[in-house]
Parts: C-alpha cells; sequence; structure tokens
C-alpha cells in the first residue's frame, strides 16, 4: 500500500497512561500538535509542566521537550482534532473476569460532541472482541449527524479502527518506534486513514488486519500465548517443590534442546496485558478455551502456593526458637511491581502477595522495592526499607530487579520465587 503524506495537524490521545502519554510524546516529537486528554487532574498537570507521573526511560525528556516547544499539551476535557487515540483501560467487572467496556463508552461520548466529518477515532486500548465496533456504536448513538463505516461504508464521515499497542514496559519509547503494528479499521478507507498516522513515527510494519475483530484477537492471542507458556514454568516449579528438585536447574539443562526454551517460572503473572487479555478470549468462547483458561487458573494460583511457602518458612524458624511468637519474626519481601526494574504495580502477583503476608503474618514486614517512594495500601504497618538494611528472619524474592541480582544468600529462611539466590522454590 503506497502511504500518503499524513495531513494530521493535531491529534488528540484519551488517556495518559503508560501507553497514552508516550504515544502523545511520540507524535509530538514528529512536530504535531497534540491534545492530551485524561480525567486524573494531577497528571494533567504535572504533564503542563513538562513533568511525567509515571517512570518509562527516555520518556521524561521527550515530555520536557514537546511541551517546551508547544506540541504538547494536557487538559480535563476533549477539543477538537483530526484524529483520536483512545488509550483508557479495560479491567474487569464482577468476580467472573467480564470485561468492562465502561472507560471505552466513557471516552468515546467524551469525544463525540467535538467530533468532525474526516476524523479518524482509533482504539488502542486492549480490547475483547467487538469493542471497536461497539466504540463506532457509541459515537454514531451520540452524533446521528454523522455517518460512521458500519452503516455508510467507505463514505463514512467518520473513520474507526483499532490499533493495539504492543510495546514492553522499560523500552516503550523505543518500541513505539521499532515495533510492527497491527491495523484493523472496519472499512480499508480507515485502515488507509491509520496508517498514514502512524507512518508519522513508526518505522516497523503497519499490517493491515482483515478487521478489526481479528486485529483486536492478534493482540490477545499474544498474550495469552506468553501466559501458556509462563504457566508451563509456574506448575513445573510446583511439580519441582514437590518432588524435590531446583526447577531452575531443570529449566536450564532442558533448554539445552535446540527446540526447547521453557520461560522462568515466578510468583504469578502480573501487569495490565498478559493477566488480563486472556480472560477477554475466555470470555468470548468459555466452551472453547480450555487450555487459555486453564493456564489463567495454574498463574492465578501460584501467589497463593507462595504465600503458603512463606508460612511455611515463619514456621521453620519458630521451630528453631521455640520460645519465639510469628510477633517476634520480621518478614522481608523483595520487589512490588510486576515485572523488574519499573514501578508499575498493576496486577501484580508481588504485590498481592504482600499484601496477603501483610494480612496473614503478625510480625513486623519489611519491604524493599527500590522503584517506588512510598507503599500502595492494604500493607497494613509495612515500612519501606533500602536494600542495604534490610534485617529479618524470613526473605522472600518477588521480583528480580537489577539492583536484588547478585546480592549473597541472606541469613535465615529463603523463599526465593524467582532465582536469585538459587532456591528450589
Amino acid at each position: 500500500m503506497i502511504v500518503p503524506e499524513h495531513p494530521f495537524k493535531r491529534i488528540s490521545v484519551i488517556g495518559l497512561g503508560y501507553i497514552g502519554l508516550p504515544t502523545a510524546a511520540m507524535f509530538a516529537s514528529r512536530k504535531i500538535e497534540v491534545v492530551g486528554v485524561d480525567v486524573n487532574l494531577h497528571a494533567v498537570d504535572t504533564i503542563n509542566r513538562g513533568e511525567v507521573h509515571i517512570v518509562e526511560p527516555d520518556l521524561d525528556m521527550v515530555v520536557r521537550a514537546v511541551v517546551r516547544e508547544g506540541f504538547l499539551r494536557a487538559t480535563t476535557a476533549p477539543e477538537p482534532a483530526e484524529a483520536f487515540l483512545i488509550a483508557v483501560p479495560t479491567p474487569f467487572k464482577g468476580e467472573n473476569h467480564e470485561p468492562d467496556l465502561g472507560f471505552i463508552e466513557a471516552a468515546s461520548r467524551a469525544i463525540a460532541p467535538v467530533l468532525e466529518a474526516g476524523n479518524l477515532v482509533i482504539l488502542e486500548s486492549t480490547s475483547p472482541v467487538g469493542a471497536t465496533e461497539a466504540m463506532a456504536a457509541w459515537l454514531a448513538e451520540a452524533r446521528p449527524d454523522l455517518s460512521f463505516p458500519q452503516t455508510a461504508g467507505e463514505d463514512s464521515d467518520i473513520r474507526v479502527a483499532h490499533c493495539p499497542e504492543r510495546v514492553l514496559p522499560g523500552k516503550v519509547m523505543q518500541e513505539l518506534i521499532t515495533n510492527d503494528r497491527v491495523i484493523g479499521g472496519m472499512t480499508m478507507a480507515c485502515s488507509a486513514r491509520a496508517v498514514a498516522l502512524y507512518k508519522t513515527f513508526v518505522t516497523g510494519d503497519c499490517v493491515i488486519a482483515s478487521g478489526p475483530r481479528v486485529a483486536e484477537m492478534a493482540k490477545l492471542t499474544e498474550n495469552s500465548f506468553r501466559d501458556v507458556n509462563i504457566a508451563f514454568a509456574n506448575e513445573l516449579s510446583v511439580i519441582c517443590d514437590r518432588l524435590d528438585m531446583d526447577v531452575w536447574e531443570l529449566i536450564r539443562l532442558a533448554n539445552r534442546h535446540p527446540r526447547v526454551n521453557i520461560l522462568q517460572p515466578g510468583p504469578g503473572v502480573g501487569g495490565h496485558c498478559i493477566a488480563v487479555d486472556p480472560w477477554f478470549i475466555v470470555a468470548s468462547a468459555p466452551e472453547q478455551a480450555h487450555l487459555i483458561r486453564t493456564a489463567r487458573e495454574v498463574n492465578d494460583a501460584k501467589p497463593g502456593w507462595v504465600l503458603e511457602k512463606v508460612r511455611a518458612a515463619i514456621g521453620a524458624h519458630l521451630s528453631k526458637y521455640p520460645d519465639r511468637t510469628a510477633r517476634e519474626v520480621t518478614v522481608a519481601i523483595y520487589g512490588l511491581a510486576f515485572k523488574p526494574d519499573i514501578d508499575d504495580l498493576r496486577e501484580s502477583p508481588a504485590l498481592d502477595i504482600a499484601r496477603r503476608i501483610a494480612a496473614d503474618h503478625a510480625g513486623p514486614l519489611r519491604i524493599v522495592e527500590p522503584n517506588v517512594t512510598a507503599l500502595p495500601r492494604g500493607l497494613g504497618a509495612a515500612t519501606l526499607v533500602p536494600l542495604e538494611e534490610v534485617r529479618a528472619e524470613v526473605h522472600v524474592m518477588l521480583v528480580d530487579h537489577k539492583s536484588f541480582k547478585g546480592t549473597p544468600v541472606p541469613p535465615g529462611q529463603v523463599v526465593d520465587a524467582r532465582g536469585i539466590w538459587g532456591g528450589k522454590t
């Protein structure tokens, strides 16, 4: 496909979180006026000062530059633009992991009053199959004076597409540029318009899917694939513990096979994608998604298994000191983030485990998390301490931050869910 010169003079990004803000900054760095919209006034004020409210390498430098140059500003209310990118959360509702499209609907209805013929609306939020069509329906309901692709096809006033983000936290600013983008327009005209937009900075391929549903499913499939493979490693760790084997040694040996590449086990699976997206597939085809559901259940069960290991470690310590009680046992937790070297706590199994320990353990709780300056709620009387000041009888390694690697095995009982200290857990 021949990509036309982009005609975009103003772009609006709805949602200035871990994906929306880097995306807005990237467009602004190409000398396009970008209006970022978020309901979080603190985030808006922070960005307008040229600062960032999230941790992502290189993002602060780009935001500072584009705000100073006048290409990026933030507000709480949508304004007219040529293109709108929606990057808002898609959480669950209820206990059955049912997708909640409330934020997408709210964003759709918020931008509807400022839409004009010729505009492009892209849903970037990772979404269940059918979400883009639902967004188009909400827009059409709010603006009956405009035509949309579900009724007008190629001749619609408004172009609508889905283009899921596919970036790795910690490398977002690099991968936004170099990663291929999957674009699913509701028509070919919608796809072509979206390609023209992303090609303002994307050096990877813009691959056009046959429609938004396939693009939605592609992102869910990518993360479900990873979830299934992590579940295999996590289940191996539980089996090896039962058989008194070192799972890290086992995986290292098995991976010497030229066609085997087993991932590393951990305390569970976290983040805003891998821990969430597979449930969207399960929700869309509950009678068929057997393996994907089972993988989710295996990974969701891992934090509870780690908690039992912590309880056993406390018990093992007390067995050596029968005159002491659990209130006199200090537990140290290493890491709260959902992956190494970031501050992102969303869907973090480490945070889940820490909260369970805080509710379960009567004694002091020390937490080492070098990427945050304050502890989140739900951790009781726990205190945040530097690595070098940890003093405890039970040590629980949950996240393999760089600063933890190479540290000696601490004295006392050890529960190592990341293999930092070479334990069997």
